[in-house]
C-alpha cells in the first residue's frame, strides 16, 4: 500500500523537512504534489529520527506547508538509459529537451553508479588523441583517466571542451567505438547555444550525449548533472564496450551549487564555506573514470573548473589535484599573447603520460622529445628572468637562442587554430623543428640513437 504524507514542518530555499517520515531512506526519491495538482520530484538529503529533508528539483516555489503532498518511490533517482540516448540533449536530470520525444530506455540505472571493485580494474593505456599539439605532445591523455583542466574567467575553455569533443578519437584503433557524453552545469544560454552549434556544424553530434544545465535552471539540478552524465557513460561503456570520453564543465558551479545546498541545510562549513566532504564528494565523480576487466570500454574524464581569481590553491582546484591524475593549467600570459589554446606547460602534467607513449602507441621518440621540450622551455624561464634585469641585448649566444626557441615553441607548438586537429605525428615533427633551434649538445634529455635520427639543426637557415 502506497504511503502518502501531507504537510510540511518547514520550506527552506530549495529544501523542504517533512516530520514523522520514518521510513524513508537516505537518497530516496519522492514525489511531491502541490495544491494545484502540479508535481516535481525531490530527493532525501538528510535524515534523522523524526524529521526527512527533502531537496526538490523544481524548487519551493508555490508550495503550501499545509497541503503538500508527498509520496516516497521506495529507490533512489534513476535515469533511463539506451544506445539511442546517443546524439540526444537532455537538462540537468535526464530529461529530453531537443524535441525529439522521450528515451526509451533498456533499463533504469542509479545515477549515484555503483562502487568498482579496485581488483577488477584495469591499468589505464592507450592514449586518446585530441588534435591539440600541447596535450597530444607534452600532456598526453590516457584512456581510462581523469585529467582536469584548471581555467579561470574569461579564459577560452569553452572553445577548448568544443574542441575536443569535434577532435577527439582513439588513435590507430580501427571499428574503436568511440563517443562523447559532455555535461555543462550553470552554464549561461548563449554559451549552451555556442555548445549545440559547434557540434552540429562539425558533424559530431551524432555521437555526443549533452547534459545542459543552465544558469536559470534550479541550483539543485546541477548537483544531478554529472552523475547523469557518468551514469550514461558508465552504461554504454561497460554494457555496450564504447569507449567514452566524459567531459564536464563547469566544476566550480557544481561545487558552488554543493556549498549553497549546505548552507540552507545547517551543516557546518569548511574551507571557503564549502562542506567538509567536498574532497569526498568530488571523489565520488572523479572515481568513477577507468576500464575494468570484463569489458573492452573505457571512460575518461576531463572535468573543466575555472579557478576563483585564478587561485590555484582554491578548495576546488586543490582538491581536484589530489583526486586526478595530474592537471592541464590554461594560462593567462599567454591568453592575453593571443595564444590558442593558453596552455601552461610548466604546471601542466599527466601523471599517466609515461604509460600510453612510446614504442608501440604513438612513436619512439616521443617521451624523450616530451622531457626535452619540457626542460627547454624550463631554461627559458630562467632565461626571461636574466633578460628583464640586464636586457635581452646583453645575453649571450646560447641564451638568446633559447629566447628564440621559447618564442616559437609558444607560437608554433602550443598555438593552432581553433579547427587544426593535429596528428600525433605532426605534432612531434613541430616539437623537433623547433628544438632544432637549440645546439645538440644542449638536447641532453634525448637518447643518442633518437638524437641522431630525428635531431635537424637549424643553425645553418639562420
Amino acid at each position: 500500500m502506497a504511503i502518502e504524507y501531507l504537510g510540511l514542518k518547514q520550506i527552506d530555499g530549495p529544501l523542504m523537512v517533512l516530520e514523522g517520515a520514518k521510513d524513508l531512506s537516505y537518497e530516496e526519491m519522492v514525489e511531491v504534489t502541490l495544491s494545484n495538482g502540479e508535481k516535481r520530484r525531490g530527493r532525501v538529503v538528510k535524515m534523522d529520527e523524526n524529521a526527512a529533508v527533502i531537496q526538490v528539483f523544481e524548487g519551493t516555489s508555490g508550495m503550501s506547508l499545509t497541503n503538500t503532498r508527498t509520496a516516497p518511490q521506495g529507490k533512489p533517482m534513476e535515469i533511463g538509459v539506451s544506445r539511442e540516448i546517443l546524439g540526444r540533449t537532455l537538462n540537468g536530470i535526464g530529461r529530453p529537451i531537443d524535441g525529439l520525444g522521450d528515451v526509451y530506455p533498456e533499463k533504469m540505472v542509479d545515477v549515484n553508479g555503483l562502487p568498482i571493485n579496485p581488483v577488477a580494474r584495469q591499468y589505464p593505456k592507450n592514449y586518446i588523441q585530441t588534435g591539440i599539439s600541447a596535450i597530444d605532445g607534452m600532456m598526453t591523455l590516457i584512456r581510462g583517466q581523469k585529467l582536469p583542466i584548471f581555467s579561470g574567467d574569461g579564459m577560452p575553455h569553452d572553445a577548448l571542451a568544443a574542441q575536443i569533443v569535434r577532435q577527439a578519437k582513439i588513435a590507430d584503433e580501427e571499428n574503436s567505438d568511440f563517443a562523447i557524453v559532455f555535461g555543462a552545469m550553470g552554464v549561461k544560454h548563449d554559451v549552451a547555444d555556442f555548445f549545440k552549434r559547434s557540434f552540429q556544424e562539425s558533424g559530431v553530434s551524432e555521437r555526443v550525449v549533452m547534459f545542459l544545465n543552465l544558469a536559470n535552471d534550479p541550483v539543485v539540478e546541477r548537483f544531478i548533472t554529472p552523475r547523469c552524465a557518468l551514469s550514461v557513460a558508465e552504461y554504454l561503456a561497460f554494457e555496450h564496450n564504447m569507449n567514452i570520453l566524459v567531459i564536464l564543465t563547469d566544476m566550480t558551479a557544481y561545487a558552488e551549487a554543493l556549498r549553497e545546498i549546505s548552507s540552507s541545510n545547517g551543516e557546518i562549513p569548511s574551507r571557503k564555506g564549502f562542506p567538509g566532504y567536498l574532497y569526498s564528494d568530488l571523489a565520488s565523480l572523479f572515481e568513477r573514470a577507468g576500464i575494468v576487466d570484463g569489458s573492452t570500454g573505457s571512460v575518461t574524464q576531463i572535468p573543466i573548473l575555472s579557478m576563483p581569481n585564478d587561485d590555484i590553491t582554491h578548495p576546488i582546484p586543490d582538491l581536484t589535484g589530489y583526486i586526478t591524475e595530474g592537471q592541464i593549467v590554461l594560462d593567462r600570459e599567454l591568453n592575453l599573447t593571443s595564444i590558442y589554446p593558453p596552455i601552461g606547460v610548466l604546471p601542466s602534467l599527466s601523471r599517466l603520460m609515461k604509460d600510453g607513449i612510446g614504442k608501440g602507441y604513438t612513436r619512439e621518440d616521443h617521451p624523450d622529445l616530451a622531457n626535452q621540450l619540457f626542460a627547454s622551455y624550463a631554461k627559458v624561464s630562467e632565461v626571461k628572468a636574466l633578460a628583464s634585469v640586464i636586457g635581452e641585448d646583453e645575453l649571450s649566444e646560447l641564451d638568446q637562442l633559447y629566447m628564440e626557441f621559447g618564442r616559437e615553441f609558444e607560437s608554433k607548438f602550443i598555438n593552432q587554430a581553433k579547427n587544426e586537429s593535429r596528428s600525433i605525428e605532426k605534432t612531434l615533427e613541430i616539437g623537433w623543428n623547433v628544438l632544432g633551434i637549440l645546439p645538440k649538445e644542449e638536447l641532453d634529455r634525448v637518447d643518442n640513437d633518437i638524437l641522431e635520427r630525428y635531431y635537424k639543426p637549424r643553425r645553418g637557415e639562420q
